[in-house]
Parts: structure tokens; sequence; C-alpha cells
């Protein structure tokens, strides 16, 4: 009489895990995106803010209005930009395919590329938090303004990952990615207010640039590090911060709907 035992996957939850590690070592063994995701923010910061050294107004710095711009584009780097070239480049060298044929489910992999965002959003948030106050005396939130930097943070960062996976099928293949992805990343960037005050950009670019997740995140942010009194400077004259919380909720939906539509587990050539 022979026995014979059926091997039994390990648990979705373990191999998630297992997946998030592997993520997360893949991208701290690569260099050029750690150097260019954590530390192309704190360059902008300490360049800028050596530079543009001047008060607005109410005893607020321009460093105290820039580091919240500087934080919503670290997490627009860290989720949209790198989650795009990544994919992209797994896709064509033929990760994607490797995966999507083995008995791993397909929701561990997404799930390993939500942490390693998650991972690598706090430490960029962190890092230039530290630095911001150690150089040049930046405010911290306080309070319930904590509370409305995280859920803008977090729901900000879901609607720009979620883009990234959808936008990661724009790019032909890994090489075109870099070329496809951070154009979109840095026009986006100019017009939502990060690298200089939201109303010094011309009215017809803050229309176009409220359509995008990147402007409301760079408001909510704004909120937290600078006086009620500053708010009279946004478009609405206020923080809008339930508009915030709805437009980033809808951009969300928008994400999740145009991944499921158009992730693609191969590149096009290879049909």
């Amino acid at each position: 009489m022979t026995a014979t035992t059926e091997r039994r996957l390990p648990p979705v939850a373990a191999v998630c895990r297992t997946r998030a590690g592997v993520e997360l070592k893949e991208f701290f063994r690569q260099r050029e995106s750690v150097v260019f995701t954590l530390m192309f923010p704190v360059i902008l910061l300490l360049v800028f803010g050596a530079v543009l050294d001047y008060d607005l107004g109410s005893g607020v710095s321009f460093t105290q209005y820039f580091v919240a711009g500087v934080i919503a584009a670290g997490i627009l780097g860290a989720s949209l930009q790198n989650m795009a070239i990544g994919i992209a480049t797994e896709r064509s060298d033929g990760t994607l395919k490797g995966l999507a044929g083995t008995p791993m489910p397909k929701s561990a992999y997404f799930v390993g590329k939500v942490v390693q965002v998650l991972v690598v959003t706090v430490a960029i948030i962190v890092i230039l938090l530290a630095i911001g106050v150690a150089i040049y005396g930046i405010h911290l939130p306080s309070g319930r303004d904590w509370l409305t930097f995280a859920w803008v943070a977090a729901l900000g960062s879901a609607a720009c990952t979620l883009l990234g996976i959808a936008v990661s099928s724009l790019a032909r293949n890994g090489r075109s990615a870099s070329a496809t992805v951070t154009p979109i990343a840095l026009v986006l960037e100019f017009i939502s207010g990060v690298f200089f005050q939201f109303s010094q950009v011309p009215t017809w670019l803050q229309t176009i640039a409220s359509f995008f997740p990147l402007k409301w995140m760079a408001q909510g942010l704004r909120s937290v590090f600078l006086p009620d009194a500053l708010a009279a400077d946004e478009p609405a004259g206020s923080w809008e911060l339930g508009r915030v919380a709805l437009v980033l909720g809808i951009w969300c939906i928008v994400g999740l709907a145009l991944c499921v539509r158009t992730f693609r587990w191969q590149d096009r050539t290879d049909r």
C-alpha cells in the first residue's frame, strides 16, 4: 500500500509576505533606483531651500511651503514613476511572464509592489522631514494635523500606485519606460505647485493640474505645514480638504479600473 501526499501550496498571506520581501530586496539592490527615488527629493529640498530662501508672509519661509510639494513629488516618484518603470522593465525582460506561469497567486505580486511603495514612501517622508527640521528649521505638523498628513499621503500614494501600474502598459518595452513616464511626472510636478507657489501657475495650467491627483495631494499636505492664513492663496481660498479626499478617492477607483482593463503580463511584441 502506497500513500501519496499532496503537496500543498503555502497560505496566500505567507506568499504575499515572501513576495513583499523579494520586492524590497530587489529595490534596495538597484542602486540607480534607490538613488533616484530616495535622493532626488532630498536634492530638490536642499537646492531649492538654499536658493529660494525668502519669506512668503505671515512669517512663513519658502522652504516651509516647499516641503509639502517635495514630499508630494517624492510620493509620486516612489509610486507612479517607480512603479510604472519597474513593471514595464519586468514585463519586457520576461519576469512577469515567468511569474504568471507559477502557482503563485497573481495578487501576491501586486501586494508585494504595494508594500514596496509603502516602505519607500515612509522612508522618503522621514528623510525629508528630518533634513527639513535639521537644516531649515521647518515646523512639523501638530495634533490632528498628523492625521490629515497620514490620510492625504496614504490616499495620494494609493492613487499614484494604481496609476503607475496602469501607466506601465503605455511603454512598448522596458527601455522606453523611463522616457515615457518621466516627462509625465515632471510636467505634473511643474503645473501642480511643487517647485513654486501654486498661485504663480497660470490659471489654465491650474485647471489642467486639478484633473490629476498630484495637485490635490500637494494641497492637502500644504494644509498641515502652513498656517490657515495662507489658505487664501489657494484657488478656492481654502484648503478644501473634503474635495482633496474626494478627488484622491475617485482617482483610486479610476486607477483600479484602468489597472484591471490595461494590465498585461507580457509585451505586445510577445503576442
